[in-house]
């Protein structure tokens, strides 16, 4: 793939390594972004040997990362003319099991990774400001809008935004982090992208940030981010304490 047209957030996933390259590290940057829809459905992955290259492991971490994918569902393996390793997007979760996923959660669990994740979205938008380029801005506008009518495409439209916002830092360690975040915490994160009323505010707050970020305002960029995550996870303690009263 020529690099001029690799989006910035491709490049994070197929970039070298940072840990030892073990098949679980490899199945892990690529799982996390195909969940959150970094990688799309149908999309061509890179062969065993170029996914090698890329992210600096032998060919045979590669090959054992693709194979675990495809046990997962997550990839599929055609033969023959034409064919190769292709991403098939994951169903979106069932609310049952958000649910029992929120439930297994401590109200300090959440404010710890509240407080962890907020200083990294809000870090990478002060970034963001000072190297995005017109593309990135562009990109981030497209982005911000981007909404599905059912709460799981909403839930990986927002994951997406903070991702390309990460991405314009210029820094794949950066985007990586953010990659890791939200497969880890995503799915609860943006619950209240469930109501139409949260995904309108959503995208009114990501018109601020985004406009904050074109005027190279990293004050600003940083504050709306960090109020924009705090109250998607003051959403996600409201709907904790429901559950404890249940």
């Amino acid at each position: 793939m020529p690099s001029r047209a690799v989006p910035p957030t491709h490049r994070a996933v197929f970039a070298p390594l940072t840990q030892p390259g073990r098949a679980e590290a490899v199945t892990r940057r690529l799982r996390d972004a195909i969940v959150l829809g970094v990688l799309g459905d149908g999309e061509q992955l890179p062969s065993e040997i170029d996914l090698a290259e890329a992210l600096g492991v032998a060919p045979v971490t590669a090959r054992e990362s693709l194979q675990t994918l495809r046990e997962l569902g997550l990839v599929t393996t055609k033969r023959g003319r034409g064919g190769g390793s292709f991403v098939c997007t994951p169903a979106d979760p069932d609310a049952l099991l958000v649910r029992t996923r929120l439930v297994e959660l401590s109200l300090v669990d959440i404010r710890d990774f509240g407080d962890f994740y907020r200083a990294i979205s809000g870090a990478a938008a002060a970034y963001a400001a000072d190297r995005a380029a017109g593309e990135d801005i562009d990109r981030l506008r497209e982005v911000g809008v981007r909404r599905a009518v059912d709460p799981g495409g909403s839930r990986r439209a927002e994951a997406q935004f903070h991702l390309e916002v990460a991405a314009a830092t210029q820094s794949a360690r950066m985007t990586q982090e953010e990659l890791r975040l939200q497969a880890e915490f995503g799915p609860l994160l943006w619950l209240s992208m469930s109501s139409a009323d949260g995904r309108q505010r959503s995208e009114s707050e990501h018109a601020g940030i985004v406009d904050a970020i074109a005027a190279g305002d990293r004050s600003a960029a940083r504050s709306l981010t960090e109020d924009h995550v705090g109250r998607a996870l003051d959403a996600v303690v409201r709907m904790r304490l429901e559950l404890l009263d249940d």
